[in-house]
């Protein structure tokens, strides 16, 4: 089964430090990581940074496409105002229909705000306990989604790059 998980910080640079916890978690083969990308938000900025880790996960399981969907909902969508509703409510449908609810929307938008930053994690076969040892002295909150191996392969298929050329 795989897992969409959000590790949130309370420093802007707290994301890209676990990416070396992350990395060390995958060579010790204690989490597959499928995909990843993180947000970074300057205290001072109107709108955060993010980047997709190319390199730990190679081309990505879930592509550009996913990462810039899900990002402008979370984080540019409140910005553009009324005008961009309805788009924000069918990129909000299909998110749900891959297993991504209202709910992680919502509170992934209450927390990762101003001066924090979020590192998103696509991963399978993770040992949970280990991975929460291992974030524990990084100061960081988890919110996470399971999904399930159909959510997955439709969440491939719906926002993978070479699904959108076709």
């Amino acid at each position: 089964m795989s897992t969409l998980s959000v590790w949130r910080f309370a420093t802007p640079d707290g994301a890209e430090d676990a990416v070396a916890t992350l990395r060390s978690l995958e060579q010790q083969r204690l989490i597959t990581v499928l995909d990843a990308a993180t947000v970074s938000w300057p205290a001072d900025a109107k709108k955060p940074r993010t980047r997709q880790l190319h390199d730990l996960t190679g081309s990505g399981a879930l592509g550009g496409a996913f990462w810039g969907m899900l990002f402008g909902l979370l984080f540019l969508v409140p910005l553009l105002g009324a005008a961009i509703g309805a788009a924000a409510g069918a990129l909000a449908g299909r998110l749900t229909d891959v297993g991504i609810s209202d709910d992680f929307v919502r509170r992934a938008k209450e927390e990762i705000t101003p001066g924090t930053s979020a590192l998103f994690v696509f991963s399978q076969d993770a040992v949970l306990d280990r991975v929460q040892q291992a974030f524990a002295g990084q100061q960081a909150d988890l919110l996470f989604t399971n999904l399930s191996a159909e959510q997955e392969t439709q969440l491939r298929e719906a926002f993978t790059d070479e699904a959108l050329v076709r």
